[in-house]
């Protein structure tokens, strides 16, 4: 039987996606690139913004279309947007699976049991914030299943923790997610290794606030130590962190001292404004967080940054947006991720606060504050200029078919330093996986440009 797979979303979702590859590849199924040729397609979900949910809705309607010429194709919803709507997506006539991100390791036999007796199904947890029995079945999932991605070569990436308590007042997470919990170091170790063993270079340790890690007496900065103690594991990574003191220091004395751990930081902020972090319940001020950003780049020198903002939240008037703009300038991102507020049915934000901020007061306010960053990343790219850089290789370019290199098996080539910063130059096909040392001849504001040594 062959299953279509599509991904919306965070890492964290493609992290599921991965493991749900690899389950069914063990359960004897083949995963395919084709949604016309599928037997069963599955949609792994965003519910952050109303954006991603969109997209999901009209894709639920491209394949009620493929269904009317194939009506034994089963259709499965997985992961956030499953858990939100639960039985209102199983009442859609073209879905037969709704599977939260709680039940993945039973989507092999979901995905079995539809095919078979042409039945609907729903698998949620209840009590989202209660521990359960699922816990101890996604941990165990979470160790036997590795991530299975083929589309970059030698990265990976591991969960450190799932969940999160923080419930700012525009987020789903927390109840499409659960409470925070941290995985056993032994377990992740364990798979670290076994990750190692196939030819994995670099791990990305993943958690909706990574930096919150904790387990008995562990932190974070214990977790990278022992990672970092790994033979065949060159580059650590961590994402995403919130702007909090506790650990913080030992975790930026961590990526200074550790040759492995990459010196990069994604550290939301999300606002400028007090007011507004307030109102998001986001637990510090924006003086505070650039007090945070000052402290990585004294421990940390060369530290890379990026953050996310969401602008035209309810109440954000002009000066809370300058105060924003002013953050971002302070704070200098090599990028950062800007949204439109969306509300999200079930949050805080949209039980209490008026969505005041008009569509096209958002929309400005978008456009600039990527201007104001363009600015800051062309700025720090120019630094780069005729410098080498280290880069971990992931294989050729978008354009790599229209623009080949002369020699014969060569292509061009996109890679990302330590920072994250992505260069993209010419070199043999043979490097994807690979480290490279390239030499910058040109820079743009997001990408930089170069040569191989």
């Amino acid at each position: 039987m062959k299953v279509h797979l599509q991904t919306y979303g965070c890492q964290m979702n493609k992290l599921d996606s991965e493991l749900v590859t690899a389950a069914l590849k063990n359960g004897g199924f083949e995963i395919i690139d084709s949604e016309k040729d599928a037997d069963a397609v599955l949609i792994n979900t965003c519910s952050v913004r109303d954006h991603a949910e969109q997209r999901v809705m009209s894709h639920l309607g491209l394949l009620k279309h493929i269904k009317k010429t194939k009506p034994d194709m089963v259709v499965g919803v997985i992961g956030c947007m499953a858990q939100r709507l639960g039985a209102e997506l199983l009442a859609d006539k073209t879905v037969d699976i709704v599977c939260g991100p709680g039940q993945i390791p039973q989507i092999t036999e979901l995905v079995t049991k539809a095919l078979r007796e042409k039945t609907k199904t729903i698998a949620v947890t209840e009590k989202i914030r209660q521990k359960s029995a699922e816990d101890d079945a996604l941990e165990e999932f979470e160790t036997v299943s590795d991530s299975d991605d083929k589309r970059i070569p030698n990265q990976a990436f591991v969960r450190a923790m799932r969940g999160c308590n923080n419930f700012c007042t525009y987020c789903i997470v927390p109840y499409v997610r659960g409470p925070e919990v941290s995985r056993p170091p032994a377990a992740i170790i364990e798979q670290v290794k076994r990750l190692a063993d196939s030819g994995v270079k670099m791990v990305t340790l993943l958690g909706q606030t990574v930096n919150s890690y904790k387990y008995d007496t562990y932190c974070l900065a214990d977790l990278l130590g022992m990672v970092s103690e790994i033979d065949g594991i060159e580059w650590i990574r961590f994402v995403t962190s919130y702007p909090a003191e506790e650990f913080y220091e030992r975790i930026l004395k961590a990526m200074s001292e550790l040759p492995k751990v990459c010196k990069y930081l994604h550290m939301p902020a999300q606002s400028g404004s007090d007011k507004i972090l307030k109102a998001m319940n986001r637990n510090y001020k924006a003086g505070k967080y650039l007090e945070l950003i000052d402290k990585a780049k004294e421990i940390v020198p060369g530290i890379a940054l990026s953050g996310d903002f969401i602008v035209g939240f309810p109440g954000e008037t002009e000066e809370d947006f300058k105060q924003t703009v002013s953050l971002v300038q302070n704070a200098r991102y090599k990028n950062c991720f800007v949204f439109k507020y969306s509300p999200r049915p079930g949050t805080t934000a949209d039980k209490r606060l008026q969505d005041t901020v008009a569509e096209e007061v958002k929309k400005k306010r978008n456009i600039k504050l990527l201007a104001v960053q363009e600015k800051i990343s062309d700025e720090l790219s120019k630094e780069f200029q005729g410098k080498e850089v280290k880069v971990l290789v992931e294989g050729p370019s978008k354009k790599a078919k229209v623009n080949p290199c002369s020699e014969k098996g060569c292509a061009q080539l996109i890679g990302r330093t330590e920072g994250d910063w992505i260069v993209v130059f010419d070199g043999p096909m043979t490097l994807a996986g690979e480290f490279a040392k390239v030499k910058i001849t040109r820079t743009s504001p997001l990408t930089l440009f170069g040569e191989m040594g």
